[in-house]
């Protein structure tokens, strides 16, 4: 009845081994295409960022001419204004030589009339007595010629003035002109900078704008690689966990198993397996005790195991309180429970609570079996 049992169980476990190993590859096909779709991203944020830096360049060096260009308009609304400041300068100029001729155009004219008033309303003087109490005619025309000499003086200096004046006048009208001139192309250069530095204001916040893009998508590319590291780590480890899972398939497959009455156990056999089940499964149910000593005896009964209790416990890097000297502590105290040393009695009897399994641990995600108190049996 024993082989039957273990005959009809034996391709439950190959069963459940090849569906594990299906959902493992299943995990690692869609572990791929999340890596895909991450790697994805990361060229589109590559590609993204090589358009902004683009850009960002081609801004760099649009601001670099507008700077320029500010700093040209910027000499020349320099140059304009001290031009207006030395046309200023000579219309001030100008117009302290206008009143200058002014004041002596109009000295000139008060002498004039005052040299007039004299010869001409003096009560006690009287031209024409002048001129004809000469003592000869050649005394006559020397008087008449003076006074025709005073007379023309005052015309031609007072004509001088007058002139003198009127160029003052036109030169003054020239350089007022020429500071409207001047006043024109300093409102033309002052709305010119306006312009250049509005393109400078907008082209500089376009290139900030365009900079912090440029970050975020940077940072956004790193999360991206942090996510993509990540899933490649999950992807090695599935993909150890399938070799691994492969490794147990296939050891199960090429077991061959013997009945419980063909294995001869040891006198201490009883002892050893009652502490390894304290070490493993001592804070475990009953139910999950009995398990781990069936797992042992499994072993026993499998062709690609040793063929001992002692074998079986001791073969390398299989049981950790083996390696890590719990074992053989408990060994030394005989720490095992009487319920531990039922577990033995009954897993050594061929009773098993998990079928043909071979193996356990501590639960994992993904990992598919008997799952008894904190451990699975697969």
């Amino acid at each position: 009845m024993a082989v039957v049992l273990l005959a009809y169980s034996y391709p439950e476990i190959e069963v459940r081994a090849d569906s594990k190993i299906d959902e493992l590859e299943q995990k690692i096909k869609e572990a791929k295409a999340q890596k895909e779709e991450t790697q994805q991203r990361i060229d589109a944020n590559k590609q993204e960022i090589n358009t902004l830096s683009d850009t960002a360049t081609s801004l760099k060096g649009a601001l670099n001419d507008l700077n320029t260009e500010l700093s040209e308009v910027s000499a020349n609304l320099d140059e304009l204004e001290n031009a207006i400041e030395v046309k200023n300068d000579e219309i001030t100029q100008m117009e302290l030589d206008l009143e200058e001729a002014l004041q002596i155009e109009n000295d000139q004219y008060e002498s004039m009339k005052i040299r007039i008033k004299y010869m001409y309303e003096q009560q006690d003087y009287d031209l024409m007595e002048t001129l004809f109490g000469s003592s000869s005619f050649g005394d006559f025309l020397n008087r008449s010629n003076y006074f025709e000499s005073v007379a023309a003086y005052d015309r031609k200096k007072l004509e001088e003035f007058r002139h003198t004046r009127e160029v003052v006048e036109e030169a003054k009208a020239l350089l007022e002109e020429q500071r409207e001139d001047l006043d024109v192309l300093k409102e033309e250069a002052v709305a010119e900078q306006d312009r250049v530095k509005s393109l400078v204001n907008r082209t500089s916040s376009s290139l900030t704008n365009y900079q912090n893009e440029i970050e975020q998508t940077e940072k956004e590319m790193e999360e991206n690689e942090a996510m993509l590291a990540a899933q490649q780590a999950n992807i090695n480890a599935l993909q150890k966990e399938l070799e691994e899972e492969r490794r147990l398939s296939e050891l199960a497959n090429r077991s061959a198993w013997r009945d419980i009455s063909q294995v001869s156990f040891a006198e201490d056999d009883r002892y050893l397996l009652a502490n390894l089940i304290y070490c493993e499964a001592g804070n475990q149910p009953y139910e999950g005790q009995v398990a781990v000593g069936a797992v042992v005896i499994n072993r026993v009964l499998s062709s690609v195991f040793p063929d001992t209790v002692v074998g079986v416990i001791y073969q390398n890097r299989q049981f950790s309180p083996v390696a890590s000297g719990r074992l053989a502590l408990a060994l030394a105290r005989n720490d095992a429970t009487p319920a531990c040393y039922s577990a033995a009695d009954a897993a050594m009897s061929g009773t098993t609570t998990v079928g043909n399994c071979l193996f356990f641990r501590t639960p994992i995600d993904g990992l598919t079996g008997i799952q008894i108190g904190g451990h699975i049996f697969y």
